[in-house]
């Protein structure tokens, strides 16, 4: 009874099994179910013993009591202990199952002994700081431990939908600011700007929607959709900045520190495909859209103009890569399978100047963790890319 797995029962009781529904109802309180087997158990073993002592003195005499005590132990262990309940844990639904049926009248019939027992037993377990009512809550997974049962899965899921389910559990970890768009790669619309360049910028764009903004991104006033940009750009000769003011919706703002499974209800909720991300002054710090939550969820499913992971992540000589200094830490560990920090900065330049604590004046190399990191170029203002290389195991343990 104990070895069933709680989670097949609930399965199995779902699907109408009879025999599951009667084991579920006596796991509901192990306390009352421990205590009819055992009382069964003892009495039996007791009586067994008695009756074995009894035997050996009338038949053998008083010296015969110690072998007949070895030799019922010995049975004891191999007929009713060792051998049933390996049976039992290793096919725990085919005995279980037919032996509810045994169990569930034998609890009504000893209720009162068991009762008794049991509330002794559920006092001293109390005075030892245990709480025998609350049983729900230790048959419930925590994130960590579902996500080592889908793991653990095996053959009994795809690959593919075993990473999706992983992915899906790993959204709680991770912000939206850990997969925005940054301010600086952020494409849009100066409304300021004259009608002419605004339309080869319409004409040329590779997205569907633009954040249109007066002079600077901090004061974006809506988002435009090409899908309205034909109705207008065939009168070009007539076309103002008022036109395309009557197309934009109302922009759709967050907070960076969201979390990604919440930004995903969010997104359901509010019905945008994207939203402008900002920090605790209000202050625009990037761009998120539904795509690249989704894509955190199944893997790149887009078709860019120029991969950007490719371009920030080269392979160079003996196991060493170039990154560019922009690149984001979790689009590096995902490429190349590594385990760089993610707790702090977001960027490859942002842990290192992070771990340095200024911008170096020439070119250095130094350790991260597991991680040899060497400086390739260098700005006034940033570590604009670096080699990097993981050590691999023998040669850390030589060092």
């Amino acid at each position: 009874m104990m070895s069933l797995n709680r989670y097949r029962l609930r399965h199995l009781e779902k699907k109408g099994s009879h025999g599951a529904k009667r084991s579920a109802s006596l796991l509901k309180r192990p306390d009352r179910l421990i205590g009819v087997i055992l009382i069964g158990n003892n009495l039996a073993n007791n009586f067994a013993a008695a009756l074995t002592t009894l035997i050996a003195i009338r038949l053998y005499g008083e010296e015969s009591v110690f072998t007949a005590s070895v030799l019922l132990t010995l049975a004891v262990l191999i007929f009713a202990e060792v051998t049933p309940k390996t049976i039992a844990a290793l096919h725990p639904e085919k005995v279980a199952f037919p032996f509810s049926y045994l169990l569930k009248p034998l609890l009504s019939l000893l209720y009162p002994a068991v009762w008794v027992v049991n509330h002794i037993s559920n006092s001293l377990a109390k005075l030892c700081g245990v709480n025998t009512s609350n049983v729900q809550a230790h048959e419930h997974l925590n994130p960590d431990e579902l996500r080592t049962v889908v793991g653990e899965a095996g053959g009994l899921i795809p690959d593919d939908h075993q990473e999706m389910l992983l992915n899906i559990l790993d959204l709680e970890k991770a912000t939206v600011e850990d997969i925005m768009i940054p301010r600086n790669e952020v494409i849009g619309v100066n409304i300021e700007d004259d009608i002419a360049s605004i339309i080869a910028q319409l004409e040329g764009a590779e997205y569907t929607r633009l954040p249109v903004y007066e002079g600077n991104i901090n004061n974006v006033i809506g988002i435009l959709h090409l899908r309205f940009t034909p109705r207008f750009l065939y009168s070009k000769e007539t076309l103002t900045h008022d036109n395309i003011l009557e197309h934009i919706i109302s922009p759709y703002f967050v907070p960076e520190s969201t979390p990604l499974h919440k930004q995903l209800i969010h997104f359901k909720n509010q019905k945008h495909n994207m939203a402008l991300v900002v920090d605790e002054y209000g202050e625009i710090q990037g761009l998120i859209t539904l795509a690249d939550l989704l894509e955190e969820i199944v893997g790149d499913f887009t078709t860019n103009l120029a991969d950007q992971s490719e371009l920030e992540i080269k392979p160079a000589e003996d196991d060493w890569y170039i990154i560019d200094g922009g690149a984001s830490i979790r689009d590096i560990n995902r490429n190349l399978d590594w385990e760089l920090p993610t707790d702090g900065p977001k960027t490859l330049n942002g842990l290192m100047m992070e771990y340095l604590e200024n911008i170096p004046k020439g070119q250095i190399s130094f350790m991260i963790q597991d991680y040899i990191f060497e400086t390739v170029t260098i700005s006034s203002t940033m570590i604009e890319s670096a080699k990097v290389r993981l050590i691999p195991e023998e040669e850390e343990e030589q060092q």
